[in-house]
C-alpha cells in the first residue's frame, strides 16, 4: 500500500493532466468518429462506418452555404478587427495621452459583457438606426467584440519588446518608418498573427451574437444548433473535424518555425 501511495504522490500531476486532457478531447473524438457514421439524415446512433461523408461534405442541405457565410463573416471581421485592434494596441502601448486609462478600461468591456447582453444591445441599436439584421450587421457585431481580444493580445506582445532594438536601429540612421518596417513590425508580427487567428476562431464559433443580428441568414453554428434536435448531420461533423485538424496543423507549424528560429 505504501508503494502504491508513493506512486500516486509522484504521478499525481500526470494523472490529473491525463484526466483533464481526456475530458477535453472526448467531444472532439466524438465529432471525428461520427463524421464517419453512415447515419443518413439522423446522426444520433452509430449505424456503420463510411467514407462517403468525407467525400461529399456538402451532402447535407445548406451546410456548405452556412459554412461559406461563417468563413466570409470571419474573414471580414478578422481583417477589420486586426487592423483596428493593432492600431489601438500601439496607441495604448506606446503613447501617453489624455484618457488613456479610460480607453484601456473600455477595451475590456466587450470581453466582460455577457454575449446575450451585447447581442441584444447591438440588435436594438441596428433597429433604432433602421438597419435590418443580416450579413453586414453581423460583421459589424463580430468586429466589435473581436477588437478587444486583438488589442489585449497585440498589446502584450508590444509590452515584451526590448526598446533598445529600436534605439539601435535609429542609431544606425534608420528613420521612424524604416525602424517600424524592419524592426518593430517583424517583432510584433507573431502577436498580430496570433490575434488574427484568435479573432477568426471567435467569429467563426460565435452563436449568441450572431443569432441576434443575422436575421434569416444561416451561419455554421446556427446550422448546428437547428440540426441538433434531429441529430447533427455527419457532414457537419466532417466540417468540424476539418477545422480542428487545420487549427492543429497551424499550431504545430508555428511551434516548428518557432523552434527553428530559436536554434538560429
Amino acid at each position: 500500500m505504501r508503494k502504491v501511495s508513493r506512486w500516486f504522490q509522484r504521478n499525481l500531476i500526470r494523472i490529473y493532466a491525463g484526466v483533464a486532457f481526456t475530458y477535453l478531447l472526448i467531444p472532439i473524438a466524438y465529432t471525428v468518429a461520427f463524421s464517419f457514421n453512415d447515419g443518413g439524415k439522423s446522426n444520433l446512433i452509430w449505424k456503420g462506418f463510411t467514407f462517403n461523408n468525407w467525400l461529399n461534405p456538402c451532402g447535407a442541405p445548406e451546410v456548405c452555404t452556412a459554412l461559406g457565410n461563417s468563413i466570409k463573416i470571419g474573414f471580414l471581421a478578422t481583417t477589420f478587427a486586426t487592423i483596428l485592434g493593432t492600431m489601438i494596441a500601439f496607441a495604448i502601448g506606446r503613447h501617453k495621452f489624455r484618457g488613456r486609462s479610460a480607453t484601456n478600461l473600455l477595451i475590456f468591456l466587450p470581453m466582460a459583457t455577457p454575449e446575450i447582453v451585447l447581442g441584444a444591445s447591438l440588435l436594438s441599436l441596428f433597429l433604432t438606426l433602421k438597419i435590418n439584421p443580416g450579413f453586414w450587421p453581423t460583421v459589424i457585431a463580430h468586429v466589435m467584440f473581436c477588437i478587444s481580444f486583438v488589442v489585449v493580445t497585440v498589446k502584450a506582445r508590444i509590452a515584451s519588446l526590448d526598446p533598445r532594438l529600436e534605439q539601435a536601429a535609429m542609431d544606425l540612421y534608420a528613420n521612424e518608418v524604416e525602424t517600424f518596417r524592419r524592426v518593430t513590425f517583424p517583432l510584433v508580427a507573431p502577436g498580430i498573427a496570433g490575434a488574427a487567428l484568435l479573432a477568426f476562431s471567435l467569429s467563426f464559433d460565435d452563436f449568441i451574437i450572431t443569432n441576434f443580428n443575422s436575421g434569416t441568414m444561416t451561419t455554421f453554428p446556427k446550422f448546428v444548433y437547428v440540426s441538433a434536435a434531429r441529430g447533427i448531420p455527419p457532414q457537419a461533423n466532417v466540417i468540424g473535424s476539418s477545422m480542428f485538424l487545420i487549427a492543429l496543423v497551424i499550431v504545430i507549424l508555428g511551434q516548428i518555425v518557432g523552434r527553428k528560429r530559436a536554434v538560429k
